[in-house]
């Protein structure tokens, strides 16, 4: 498969490109001509437009770019009859971490969720955090640390009488992503026209 990669320079993409080349595909660096995907890991500012371009060449895209909204890219989606996949996390146990909270935000009485990431994250709280909240029962706060050392973390603390049950997420290298972009890619032409979010909806 042609890839064109949006962010080949970046902190995910620079790990990106090399395990796209290494799993069989031809990577292509930020032109859709030709291509059969795209994948975008980018800035907020920059990721609509790169697959509103994407879209009009007729390729589908994968999008990890995070704090962006996706309402215009669905309906050019749609128009376009093309997929595009938005997960704010392609790491496999992140998405594991996301399930177990939902599930168990309905058993027990609170939640609360702690999210931390490198000082460089330009979104707070992150998608990932936004999107857990989103799956869980009830309002659960969001709390954001941006400290050197980190690169993406999250626990998901729920509360009940006499008891308190953490699920925890740790990504201790951006490698994690590679399996969930790939998988991404594989199944991408099977999803239908219009935004699809998350991973969890291919596994």
């Amino acid at each position: 498969m042609k890839v064109a990669l949006y962010g080949s320079r970046g902190r995910v993409g620079s790990v990106l490109a090399p395990a796209l080349a290494a799993a069989g595909h031809e990577v292509a660096d930020a032109d859709p001509a030709g291509c059969d995907a795209a994948v975008d890991f980018t800035r907020p500012d920059a990721v609509e437009a790169n697959v509103l371009t994407c879209l009009a060449a007729g390729v589908p895209v994968v999008v990890g770019t995070t704090g962006w909204e996706t309402g215009a890219t669905d309906e050019a989606a749609r128009a376009a009859g093309l997929p595009v996949l938005y997960a704010p996390n392609f790491a496999l146990g992140a998405v594991l971490m996301m399930r177990f909270a939902a599930e168990a935000s309905r058993v027990l009485e609170r939640a609360e969720i702690v999210e931390l990431h490198h000082p460089d994250k330009l979104d707070a709280p992150s998608g990932t955090a936004k999107a857990t909240a989103a799956l869980m029962a009830g309002e659960t706060p969001i709390h954001s640390v941006r400290l050197p050392g980190l690169v993406a973390h999250q626990a998901v603390i729920l509360g009940g009488t006499g008891e308190t049950l953490t699920s925890r997420h740790d990504t201790t290298s951006r490698e994690a992503f590679v399996p969930g972009v790939l998988l991404a890619l594989e199944r991408l032409r099977g999803l239908p026209p219009g935004v699809t979010v998350g991973l969890d909806a291919l596994l």
